[in-house]
């Protein structure tokens, strides 16, 4: 009988000295893992800590309001300065409450029903990029005298006609009563819209300016490039406040009756 060659003689290690075995290849692998892995994790999580918040606080009709984000606010989308902003758009504006709960707007009854369908937008498409992009397209018709057409948005942005929903069942009008209380408990008070808040450090008449603002009050370590081509200059005329852009906008109290065609 044939015998079988002693070096294909082999025997199993027992169970247990196996598992050690196969957990000693194992280790430097998952070190390995954990090396390249955690601080892109850890990366991550601080730059959404040290995401910088910007609040527009504006009424849909406007017109400057409009302006403002359908040519400027839009530069966020545009480059890379999304990825480090907390954006918040609250479409409540210069409107108030009257007596009886209703609300009043600037610029007549079909601009606090753009304002509602503007804030059911934000709430029904969290996605920042989703709600921008439609609240983009209303503004852009409103520029260009065309608001009656703004349910051609839903089409033009692909997305579900949600809003509407919102707006039919009541929901449009609780979540306006929120914007109203945030807008007039700003500090310092709004003295017109667009009104741009950065951090908590209302721009005011330095608005258009937003941009710089948000790239030093960003402190993450990952700057976008939007922010590195500024120069040290422009830090220094905003710190000495020389820097101020006298653009024109909708003051409290000035009301203008305006209606859809």
């Amino acid at each position: 009988m044939m015998k079988m060659p002693s070096f294909l003689h082999y025997s199993l290690p027992p169970p247990r000295s196996f598992f050690y075995f196969c957990l000693l290849l194992l280790l430097p692998l998952l070190l390995l893992l954990l090396l390249f892995v955690a601080p892109s994790s850890s990366s991550s999580s601080q730059d959404n800590n040290n995401k910088v918040t910007l609040s527009l606080y504006y009424e849909s009709l406007c017109p400057f309001c409009g302006d403002f984000i359908v040519n400027h606010l839009v530069k966020l989308f545009q480059t890379d300065l999304i990825n480090i902003v907390n954006l918040r758009l609250v479409p409540w504006g210069n409107a108030w409450l009257a007596p009886d709960g209703t609300f009043l707007c600037q610029h007549g009854n079909d601009e606090c029903f753009l304002n509602t369908i503007e804030a059911c937008a934000v709430t029904v498409y969290p996605n920042v990029a989703q709600h921008f992009r439609f609240i983009h397209c209303i503004e852009n018709l409103t520029l260009e005298g065309r608001q009656n057409q703004w349910v051609n948005c839903f089409h033009i942005t692909g997305l579900a006609k949600l809003p509407l929903d919102c707006y039919t069942n009541g929901n449009g009008k609780n979540i306006e009563q929120k914007f109203a209380q945030e807008t007039t408990q700003l500090n310092p008070p709004h003295r017109f819209v667009p009104w741009v808040v950065v951090n908590n450090q209302a721009l005011q008449e330095d608005y258009p300016n937003f941009v710089n603002y948000i790239c030093k009050a960003y402190k993450g370590k990952s700057k976008p490039d939007a922010c590195r081509s500024l120069s040290t200059r422009t830090y220094d005329m905003m710190k000495d406040g020389n820097n101020s852009f006298q653009k024109p906008v909708c003051y409290v109290g000035h009301v203008k009756n305006l209606t859809l065609p």
